[in-house]
This record gives structure tokens, C-alpha cells and sequence, in this order.
């Protein structure tokens, strides 16, 4: 339950980092460290993220999973923008393990990107639905979209 609770909270923090973009008409443009930053941080919460839900389906009731995992579906949602032009490796000395095809292939990394988008929206309405067996079964789906972008576009 503790790993739950970690995970609810990280989930509000993705949500949090999501509407970053709202403001971007009074805040000074993130720099691409900045960006990067960021986008190493939700990527860690939302494995947290995904290993509370996780848990959780064990327990057979995972109605309350509704808000960590549209947590997930909302950073799903806004992954590719956190990728924008300029934030590749060695651009300005950045350190990051995003392999350079994301911008090379932007077309298949936002498909990618929209499959798992489209695996964590549909786990977030077997959440609502209290489909435990969907849900787990979805958790699977989802894992999988996961680790298909990474082995393309993530340097291990």
C-alpha cells in the first residue's frame, strides 16, 4: 500500500508537469536542460507510477486505481511534446538517452508514443469499469507499448 501511495503521488506530480505547457505564455520557454530534466523526471514517475498499478490490480479491486492511471493516460498524452527539436544528445552538452531517431523518425516515434497513449487510456476505463482482469491484462499491453518505444528509441 505504501508503493500505492508513492505512486498516487507521483502520478499528481506527471499531471502537474503536464500543465507546465498552460503556462507558457507568462513563464520564460524552458531551456533544453530544463526540458530534458523534465522529461527524465516523468519518465521515473511514471514507472512508479506503473508498478503502484500494478500492486494495486493484485488486490482484485481496482476501481481506486482510476486516478494514477489517468495519470499515466495524461503523461501518455503529452510524452511527445516533451521531446521537442534541440533536446537531443550532445546538443548544448545535454545527457540524455534519447536515441537520435526520435527526431530522425519523428512519424514512428509518434506512433509509438500514440499506441501507448492509446494502451494507458484504455487502462484507465477498465479502472473506472472495475475490470480487474481487463485491467490486468491491459497492464500487460501496456508494458509492452513501453518497453517497443524504448528498444527504438532509448539507448540502454
Amino acid at each position: 500500500m505504501k508503493l500505492l501511495s508513492v505512486g498516487l503521488c507521483a502520478a499528481a506530480a506527471v499531471v502537474a508537469l503536464s500543465a507546465v505547457g498552460l503556462h507558457a505564455e507568462t513563464a520564460a520557454s524552458p531551456t533544453p536542460a530544463q526540458i530534458v530534466k523534465a522529461r527524465q523526471a516523468s519518465l521515473e514517475m511514471s514507472a512508479i507510477t506503473y508498478a503502484s498499478l500494478k500492486q494495486g490490480a493484485a488486490s482484485g479491486d481496482v476501481s481506486k486505481l482510476g486516478f494514477p492511471a489517468n495519470a499515466l493516460a495524461s503523461w501518455a498524452a503529452a510524452l511527445p511534446s516533451l521531446f521537442p527539436a534541440g533536446t537531443a544528445q550532445g546538443t548544448a552538452g545535454l545527457d540524455t538517452k534519447a536515441k537520435a531517431e526520435i527526431w530522425s523518425n519523428r512519424a514512428g516515434f509518434e506512433a509509438r508514443a500514440a499506441d501507448y497513449a492509446a494502451a494507458t487510456a484504455k487502462l484507465a476505463d477498465l479502472a473506472k469499469a472495475n475490470d480487474a482482469a481487463g485491467f490486468t491484462a491491459q497492464l500487460a499491453v501496456v508494458k509492452k507499448s513501453c518497453d517497443s518505444c524504448h528498444s527504438d528509441f532509448k539507448a540502454h
